[in-house]
């Protein structure tokens, strides 16, 4: 018979994926505030920068904009593969234990 649900949390194994998911989703979010608020701030105090036309219709700040915007996504992606790669497996070799 395996584990029980008492033993798999209090196990070492468990709590170095907790750690491992805390650390991950840590990094992850902080990525997400230095990219939001840097072009806040970039929008706050560097306007004439921002104003910079690239090509005929388009300013760095819209390219900045659609660009924050697309590092969210692809800031989102990394946390989706992460899961599927290695924490959703290790979660169900843990959750073997259980059986």
């Amino acid at each position: 018979m395996g584990k029980s649900a008492h033993d798999i949390v209090n196990s070492q194994r468990f709590r170095s994926l907790v750690r491992k998911r805390w650390s991950v989703s840590i990094v992850l979010t902080a990525l997400l505030f230095l990219l939001y608020y840097g072009y806040i701030l970039v929008i706050a105090y560097g306007k004439p920068f921002l104003a910079l036309k690239v090509g005929t219709h388009a300013t760095l700040g819209i390219v900045f904009g659609a660009l924050t915007i697309v590092g969210a996504w692809l800031l989102t992606i990394i946390y989706v593969v992460w899961a599927n790669v290695s924490y959703d497996r290790e979660v169900d070799s843990i959750k073997k234990d259980l059986i």
